[in-house]
């Protein structure tokens, strides 16, 4: 028999399972399915429910391609439309008051990705930290990512943003919802990896977020992925053409095609895209003067994002993981030359500072650094000038990984965060050695983010950011605090920005 636990929504009640040491409910909707003709439409509400709804399993992933909603060897979560869901979970033992509350925005190129991998489980978080852990869902790719709007009608309109948008309406479920759960709606703090850290950032510069969330990490944001409003049309149409349809019949199409098609058709456009314009990445947020006034970054730089305390870094290998497994980014000499606008100058500025260059380690690392830590110093150096900023850089990699020529590479710091070093993944990167140093780095991240989102700082041994200093934490086996590391490579970076998309 099944233990479960019973809560009262302001939707109705869910029915979550009740382990030993953590309470967990999973697949809750947070809006309405966005379907029929709420496709390509804003989120709204959920429509209420009598009874007890169960959540003691996963549903469905966004609609992706099958191979990213893979949680398993074997395993695939299937893909919906309908999966605005949110996981909540929760320490099974009593609360002397209401605990912290961390939000997971899940990473995934706005492509792929599911809050439903076991990577993702809050359990360790939140045992350890006496915390409510909530993941959530959000449309991806086509469904949240393009802007079609200019293809919607009078009576059926089409919105823009619908991936930060739904990110927004989790939130807000967790200001309505989470004191239930045991949760501080005061105190709300949102982390999130790769596309789920450039989310953080777009929800620091969504006016509309005000007061959702009170403190921010982000882990390995491309921090200026952003479009114009030019830019996002022009992709558009060129979506539309690759599902057959022309600017007459784009409304009927977009409103009718099966959803497979639909994101066929887009996937298609964005490979083209990346191969012609390396450095680029059209699935992103759209600057549209309204929902989204200024990209994240120049709303971060100017001062108009929230000020709320922010942790950002990015981890040593970034690269070494696309260079292996895709080719989306500048990690060639060929592509980073075009993403940097075939500028000589620019070139030879990151040639002197990456020793080696332009064989093919130090192209990686360059194309890595270009993506990630780049523009993550724009945004460390204008947060600091609004709000208590913490910089960090994840330099540890067990010898497994060391081995596999990847190091500290994207998306392995997570392996620390969320604490699944005892997991088959964790025994998996130090079969070959490093337990210990994967203890020792688990420990120094889940301290420092605990201690954040419980009261806005790390611990007193990190050093908060500014342009004078630049402090960062090098989290390592030992961690280790470095003032402007790798100040040439900084240096060689400034002035370098993302191409224009066309």
């Amino acid at each position: 028999m099944v233990a479960t636990t019973d809560i009262a929504t302001a939707d109705g009640v869910v029915r979550g399972r009740r382990g030993r040491r953590v309470l967990r409910w999973r697949s809750i909707p947070y809006a309405a399915p966005p379907i029929g003709d709420l496709r390509f439409r804003a989120p709204q509400p959920v429509e209420p429910w009598s009874g007890v709804r169960a959540a003691t399993e996963f549903t469905s992933a966004a609609m992706q391609h099958r191979s990213g909603a893979r949680i398993g060897p074997r395993a695939y979560q299937p893909t919906s439309e309908d999966a605005l869901t949110l996981n909540v979970t929760a320490p099974a033992t009593a609360a002397a008051g209401p605990r912290p509350v961390l939000v997971f925005i899940h990473g995934g190129g706005y492509l792929i990705g599911t809050s439903a991998l076991g990577l993702y489980s809050g359990a360790r978080l939140a045992v350890r930290g006496d915390v409510v852990v909530v993941s959530l869902n959000y449309r991806l790719g086509a469904f949240g990512y393009v802007d079609f709007s200019e293809f919607g009608t009078a009576e059926h309109p089409f919105d823009a943003n619908l991936g930060l948008r739904d990110q927004l309406a989790a939130l807000k479920w967790v200001q309505t919802n989470i004191a239930a759960f045991g949760g501080d709606p005061g105190n709300v703090t949102i982390f999130g990896e790769s596309a789920g850290a450039h989310a953080v950032l777009g929800l620091l510069a969504t006016p509309a977020a005000e007061g959702l969330f009170h403190r921010a990490i982000s882990q390995s944001p491309p921090a200026d992925w952003a479009m114009t409003a030019e830019e996002a049309r022009g992709f558009a149409r060129r979506c539309v053409a690759a599902l057959g349809a022309t600017p007459d019949t784009a409304h009927t199409a977009l409103r009718t095609a099966a959803p497979n098609d639909i994101r066929r058709a887009v996937d298609r456009t964005i490979a083209q895209l990346l191969r012609e314009q390396p450095g680029v990445f059209p699935a992103c947020p759209v600057v549209d003067g309204e929902f989204l006034p200024r990209s994240p970054v120049d709303a971060i730089s100017d001062g108009s994002a929230h000020r709320v305390p922010l942790i950002i870094g990015t981890n040593r290998d970034e690269g070494t993981l696309f260079a292996r497994f895709a080719d989306e980014l500048p990690t060639t000499p060929r592509r980073l030359r075009s993403a940097l606008g075939h500028s000589t100058e620019a070139e030879s500025r990151i040639a002197a500072a990456y020793p080696g260059y332009p064989q093919p380690k130090a192209a990686v690392q360059a194309g890595g650094d270009y993506t990630f830590w780049r523009p993550s110093l724009t945004v460390m150096e204008g947060h600091s000038r609004h709000a208590p900023t913490y910089a960090y850089r994840y330099d540890y990699a067990p010898r497994a990984l060391h081995l596999a020529g990847l190091g500290a590479t994207h998306a392995t710091d997570l392996i620390a965060v969320f604490g699944v070093g005892d997991t088959p993944i964790g025994r998996a990167v130090t079969a070959a050695g490093g337990r210990r140093g994967l203890r020792a780095v688990t420990d120094q991240f889940q301290n420092n983010w605990l201690a954040f989102a419980r009261t806005g700082a790390p611990l007193p041994s990190w050093p908060a950011y500014t342009e004078a200093r630049r402090s960062t934490l090098i989290i390592d086996y030992p961690t280790r605090v470095e003032h402007d590391p790798d100040r040439a490579k900084r240096l060689a970076w400034q002035g370098v920005r993302v191409p224009t998309v066309t």
